[in-house]
This record gives C-alpha cells, structure tokens and sequence, in this order.
C-alpha cells in the first residue's frame, strides 16, 4: 500500500492542484467564491473548467457526471462523456464553462412534494464550487446542488447552504460586537461518525428482509449478543481490516480525512469517523463513505448493512453529529478557554444554542425522523426521543451561579491519576460524556447523537445551523442597541439562562423517570416518525425557515409531503415481506418439520406402542399452536395492508401503518422467533441472527 501523504487527494481537484493550473486571477476569484460566497463569472468558469478537464484526462477520466443529493437519501449521478465528434470521423475531448456550472437532468422522477408535477420533466443542478470535484471510476465528480425549474430546492445541499450563509450572517453580527471586525465568515464544522454492520453477502442473499428493506424482520436472539461487552475495541478480523484497508485507500484518494475505525458494540457492528470539515463538505464526504463502505463490502464478499436497527436486541447504528463553528480567522467560538465562567463570548454562543435545543426541539427531532430511526431511538446505545442537552458538572455549576447572580466559582482541573507509576498524571476533563444524551457538550463542540446511520447529516446541520442563527438574530438585535453593551450582555445570557435550563439534563437518558420528569418540564417526547413529521410545518418553524431564507413555505410543506410518503413506503415494503416471508418460507418450514416430528413419534409408537415420545409430542404441540397464531396474524396483517392503501391523507395513512401495521408485525415476528428457538436448524429457512453476527471470520 502507498504512503498516506502520497496517495492523499490525488483524486481530487483540489485548492493545490487549482493554484498550480489555474491563472492567479482566476484562482482569486475562485478562492472568493468558495470563501465569500461570491458569484463566478463565465468567462471565469470556462477557464476552471478547461483546467478541470485536463487535469480529469490525465488522471483517466473518461466522462463526467453532477452529482447531486435528491430527497431520496441517496446520491443521484448521470454521466456523460467528454467526447465530441470533430467531422472527420473521430472525436474531440471537450468540456464547457456551463457544462460545469449547470446541467439538466430529468427531475419528474425525483421526490418533490409536489413542487414539480410528473410531466414537468425539468430540473437544473448547479455546481457547488465550495466542495472540490475529484474523480471516481473514470468518471469526473462535480458536486451541485439540484432545484426545479422555479429554483424550488429539490435537494439536500441547497438548503444546507443556505443554512449556512444564514448562521455566518448572524454570527458576524455577534463577534463584531466583541471586537472581532476582521471576522468575515462563520463556518459550522462537523464530524461525523459512520457506524455500520457487515454480514457475509451469501448469508444476506438468503435474507428477503435484509434484501427489501435493509433490516432483519425475523430472527430470534442468540445465546449471546453483546452482554460480553468483548466486541466494543475488540481486535479487529483480518476480512473487516482487509476492508478498512480497502475503504481507507479509496477515501483517502478522495480527500476524505477518514481517520479512527473500530469495532462497534454489537457483533459484526463497526465504525468510520472522518475528521472535521465545513459542513457542506463533510455531508458530501459522509455520502463518499457510505458509497464506498457499501461498494467495497462487496469485494470482500461481504454486505455492509446501513439500516439503523437491522438486528433486534443489540446495538444499533447512529451517526454522531459532532458539530461546531469557526470563523475565519481560526477562532472557534465554543472553546471555553481556560477560564468559560469569565468568557462572555463563549457563554453567549453557548447560551444560543440552549435556547436553540429548547426553542426548536421539535426542528431537531423532525431532522432525524425516519422509520429506521424509530426502532433505535431510546434502544441500547441510543438516546431518547426527548431533546435535551448534556453541559457536564462544571458548566453546570457555572450556568447556575449565573442565573442566580452569584460569584463563579472556577474549578481548578484535576489531575487524572491511573494508579501506575510508570504512567504519566493528565488534566482530568471535566464535560465528562453522557452517550444517553441527544446533545452533548464534548469540549468544544456538540455531538447530536439522534442522526440514523443511513440518514444525510445535511438535514440535522440545516436544523442547527438555522436555528442557532435565529437565537444569534435575536441576541444581535438586543446587544446592538444597547446603552451598556456588558451589562446588557449579562441581563440577556442570565435570562436565557433561567428561562431555557429546562433542556439541560446531566442524568440517565433510559431512566423511565425521565419520561415523566420531561413531560413536567413541558420537553416534547415525539417518539415516532408519524408524531414528529407534521411539526415541519407548525407556525414558529416556518417562520424559522423563511425568515432565514433556508425554506420557503412551498419547499417545507413539499418536505413534509415527501418524507410522510417515504414513511409510508417503507412500512408498507416491510409489511408486504414480512407476509411473504411468513407465508412462503417461515410456515412451510415449520409445516415440514412438524410432519418429520409426526413421522418420528409414529415410527417410536411402532416399536414401542406403549411409549408416548416426550419431545416430539411437546414439541407438535408447542409449534402447532405458534403456527396457528402465526396464520392468523398473517391475515390481520393483510387486512391492515389493504386498510392502508384505501388511505389518501399521508399523515392519516402514516399512524395507520404505525399504529396498526408496525404492532401486528411484531406479533408476527414473535411467534415465528419462538418457532425458530425450537425448529431444528437444517429445517429452518433462513440464515439465523447468531450465523448473520457471527459469520464474518
């Protein structure tokens, strides 16, 4: 394998290679596009796009492609070639100024919430010159946003963009006020952390419900799940580090900082963190890593499972948030400093995004909202549905004594001492961590541990990013007008503190007592996908969203629209393979071997005629009693089908599936997991949870 520093970005057309191939002033004024939002010119972009172009022929390339994210959760791509004929016989490689910027790919085919109907074709995505092109399979990469026909965003990168401008906007507006007039820009930084199983590609091939839907519908739980608690850190398997290599190797030609790995805390479970970029670059990077996770896994005869709850009864798989903000200059404004009880500038951009997780708690929750999410949210390793946030013990105690107008006391850091005197004492952290948090303070940052696995990051960094602009709107407004700017500073961060302290919460996010102590501080708990959905357009958030200009009303009740429907489509495909399965592979399954158990009692009795066979007779009756239940469940969940598609209201159709399908599902799957922990296992359809969890060798 090649050095790192070697093979890194080579596949990238990145700020070094543009410096190296561009004219100075054309590379300046690229440069002000990607920092400060400015307009490229044509003429500018022929001359990018002639470089782009030969840069992408000598590494290989052969085609082209706008590679966009449609509200379908995936990437869309459509490519082209760079040839065209010169007349006489061959061909010329050409690539065109608006080539690059836009292209116009079919949009009829793509959700829209009704913002585009089926025979209006047109769409129109335009180049993203903040995130870099690089080349993948011979084929140029440009990232771009994509909009209808009347510039509605159809897309995941639109309005995280626009979310973005809107946060530097406020956040400047703030920072001035602390002296900082050189600060230009405020950029919202983020990690994110890709968690992911991977099950041997034969065993997954048998599985109809891992082909369908992604997740496990059957399965009873083995012997041993993760109680060990041996897998979390454990060593890792030769294939799985045979494919973090492979994984490793392709990102990093990507530009993808793709920087700890390891196993997860269930069987078979691992993770990819990547390290921080701004926000619209690191989202497109977390849809590079689950492409090539998925792709990759392939390779290795493997199958990398994204669904964040595709085995019951262990972990399932987030994607942690870790999410900041940096000016240009290089200031991140949640660094506490030495001493945060002094800070004022850290205490207000702290006290914005309290307010933010209080004010728009249900913006957060609809930004996670799927049906995946829905069976992982409050599950092993995952946090409730209830938003509040983790501040630590010493942030705490700070933010109390100023509510009460006390002195601040500043606790001295602690050395960590580990009991060996070979190894060195280290500054004890005083945040700690809460993993049954859904936002946590972690030292200069905050981690939004709601995101599924398989969910975009740019829906929850479009929640943040425009919701904490709104409080820094607000803070603006009042500071700027102030006679006694420090003394109106401390009267506001105090009020905010002592009217927002309700979304602060240190303790166990399991504990049922929560529940109950959330809903008498008046927390939503918006536990499923159906509940949440509708809040996308409650009064306040539109105003949200359209004041900033990340949505316009259209584009949020188009929103709403598609994802109640992707909803509905999924619980719907799982409904249906859940009946085939029972029906064409479960039952028939038991039905054989209920016959050989007959068979094996009848041969007993005719040798032994005063013999009544324990097991089998036990057994016959135990698996006749579970089919019976299982048949008739079946037919209840076929009933409640075809109840729903005479359903035309998608929120109506949505708690339909949710309240009727989902628990006649699950009735299903336990009658036929309790057939499963007595069917012998060569009689027994399909590969069993303990072979999918430990089948990787």
């Amino acid at each position: 394998m090649a050095a790192v520093q070697d093979i890194f970005g080579t596949m990238v057309f990145s700020d070094e290679v543009m410096r190296s191939r561009l004219p100075a002033e054309t590379y300046a004024a690229v440069l002000r596009t990607m920092k400060g939002g400015r307009r490229l010119q044509p003429d500018t972009a022929e001359v990018v796009a002639s470089a782009m172009r030969d840069w992408a022929l000598e590494n290989g390339a052969t085609h082209f492609t706008h590679w966009f994210q449609p509200m379908t959760g995936v990437t869309a791509e459509k490519h082209d070639s760079f040839i065209k004929p010169d007349g006489h016989g061959g061909v010329l490689m050409e690539f065109s100024g608006k080539e690059l910027i836009h292209g116009e790919p079919d949009a009829s085919s793509f959700p829209s919430g009704g913002l585009r109907a089926t025979f209006e074709a047109r769409g129109y995505t335009a180049w993203d010159p903040t995130s870099y092109a690089f080349i993948r399979d011979g084929v140029l990469y440009i990232p771009t946003a994509f909009c209808s026909y009347g510039g509605e965003a159809l897309d995941q990168k639109t309005p995280l963009l626009r979310s973005m401008e809107a946060l530097s906007k406020q956040a400047v507006r703030v920072l001035k006020l602390f002296g900082h007039t050189d600060v230009k820009t405020v950029l919202p930084m983020v990690g994110a952390e890709q968690e992911y199983f991977l099950v041997e590609r034969d065993m997954y091939e048998r599985r109809a419900d891992l082909i369908y839907t992604g997740r496990t519908l059957f399965g009873a739980r083995p012997p041993k799940g993760q109680e060990m608690d041996d897998h979390y850190f454990g060593t890792v398997k030769p294939r799985v580090a045979a494919f973090m290599r492979d994984i490793n190797d392709e990102l990093w030609r990507l530009g993808v900082c793709a920087k700890t790995e390891h196993n997860e805390a269930a069987p078979a479970q691992h993770e990819l963190a990547c390290v921080y970029n701004t926000a619209n670059i690191a989202a497109d990077h977390n849809q590079l890593v689950m492409d090539v996770m998925q792709k990759a896994a392939k390779r290795h005869g493997l199958v990398c499972l994204l669904h964040e709850k595709p085995f019951a009864g262990v972990n399932g798989s987030g994607k942690h948030n870790n999410w900041s903000m940096q000016t240009d200059t290089g200031i991140n404004v949640f660094d506490p400093g030495e001493t945060p009880g002094e800070n004022a500038q850290f205490l207000l951009f702290l006290c914005a995004v309290i307010k933010a997780a209080d004010d728009y708690q249900d913006v957060l929750r609809v930004s996670v909202a799927r049906a995946g999410n829905d069976h992982r949210l409050g599950a092993a390793e995952a946090p409730p549905a209830i938003i509040s946030m983790f501040l630590g013990d010493e942030l705490t105690e700070i933010l109390a004594a100023i509510e009460s107008d006390t002195p601040v006391g500043q606790k001295e850091k602690t050395l960590f001492k580990v009991g060996v005197h070979a190894l060195p004492p280290f500054p004890k952290d005083t945040t700690d961590r809460n993993r049954t948090s859904p936002f946590a303070y972690t030292g200069a940052k905050f981690e939004f541990r709601m995101p599924g696995s398989s969910a975009s990051i740019s829906s929850c960094n479009i929640a943040l990013n425009t919701s904490v602009a709104e409080e820094l709107r607000q803070f603006a407004d009042e500071l700027e007008e102030a006679e006694d700017f420090n003394a109106a500073l401390h009267a506001l961060i105090r009020r905010v503190v002592h009217e927002h302290s309700r979304v602060i919460f240190n303790g166990n996010g399991y504990d049922p007592g929560w529940v109950e102590e959330a809903a008498r501080r008046g927390l939503h708990n918006l536990k499923s996908t159906p509940e949440a959905l509708p809040h996308i357009t409650d009064r306040a958030n539109v105003e949200l969203f359209t004041r900033h200009g990340v949505f316009s009303i259209s584009e949020l009740r188009a929103r709403q629209e598609v994802f109640q429907e992707e909803y509905c489509k999924l619980v719907t495909i799982e409904g249906k393979t859940a009946l085939t399965m029972a029906r064409r592979e479960i039952l028939p399954a038991v039905s054989g071997f209920i016959r050989s158990l007959a068979e094996s009692a009848q041969a007993q009795r005719a040798i032994m005629p005063e013999r009544r066979p324990r097991y089998e007779c036990s057994t016959l009756s135990y698996l006749t009693q579970l089919m019976d239940a299982a048949y008739s469940l079946c037919g209840e969940l076929e009933d409640a089908l075809v109840a729903a598609e005479g359903i035309k209201d998608l929120t109506d159709k949505s708690f339909h599936l949710h309240d009727r399908v989902l628990p006649v599902m699950g009735a299903l799957r336990a009658a036929c997991d309790d057939m499963e922990t007595v069917t012998a296992d060569d009689a027994w359809p399909i590969p069993t949870y303990g072979e999918l969890l430990y089948g990787v060798k």
